[in-house]
């Protein structure tokens, strides 16, 4: 796709996808991710997704479709083991009044992140290294396609603000699984079906108490 086709088709997704489309300076900034995410995705394997209509349904859109659905009033964001930056890199885009936090233990996808970061001139930081060993609490933790995402899941709530949201873009199979391994603590919502994703959905769910 050209640089226009990519903009039209990007905000034609998002209007499929239900949402209301992206303003233009917002849908430029995705066109240079989606540039830099191609190039990348050649030497670091960033995604099995190698074609850019994949890349804007199944990720992009995706991505942006949890962000509209993130609760107002979130004001830091972890993006625990954010691998290309999804969806931490979409919701930096699109709620510029959150501080999002990109933690990635891979040395090659944290310089990727380093660079996204630097290309598209965006608030985030990035943290190289694992997210259980942050000592900060953040208002939202969200998780996608983590490896050994139950164990990730349990990390991921001692790193919850109380009232802080827990959003987990898993499959309808899985949730069970990572609810229990989220323990007592959180309080859960109902799941919201993500688009073009073949039983792909996001689940919120809410601290409650600050444990122990």
């Amino acid at each position: 796709m050209g640089a226009s086709e990519t903009r039209t088709r990007l905000n034609a997704l998002v209007v499929a996808a239900g949402l209301t489309p992206l303003d233009e300076e917002t849908v430029g900034r995705f066109e240079i991710y989606l540039s830099l995410f191609l190039r990348w995705n050649e030497r670091l394997n960033l995604s099995a997704i190698r074609d850019e209509e994949g890349i804007l349904s199944r990720h992009i859109v995706e991505s942006i479709t949890v962000t509209m659905a993130l609760p107002p009033g979130i004001k830091t964001l972890l993006d625990f083991g954010s691998g290309a930056g999804l969806p931490g890199i979409p919701i930096a885009l699109c709620r510029p009044e959150i501080a999002v936090t990109l933690a990635e233990s891979q040395g090659k996808k944290a310089a990727f992140l380093q660079e996204a970061v630097r290309v598209l001139g965006i608030g985030a930081k990035v943290h190289a290294g694992r997210a259980e060993a942050l000592r900060t609490v953040f208002d939202c933790v969200v998780l996608r396609a983590v490896d050994r995402m139950p164990k990730a899941v349990a990390a991921a709530v001692p790193l919850l603000a109380p009232g802080g949201w827990l959003a987990l873009m898993t499959t309808g199979a899985e949730i069970a699984q990572l609810r229990k391994a989220a323990g007592a603590q959180i309080s859960w919502g109902e799941p919201v079906k993500l688009p073009f994703g073949n039983d792909r959905i996001l689940v919120l769910g809410r601290r409650v108490s600050s444990g122990a």
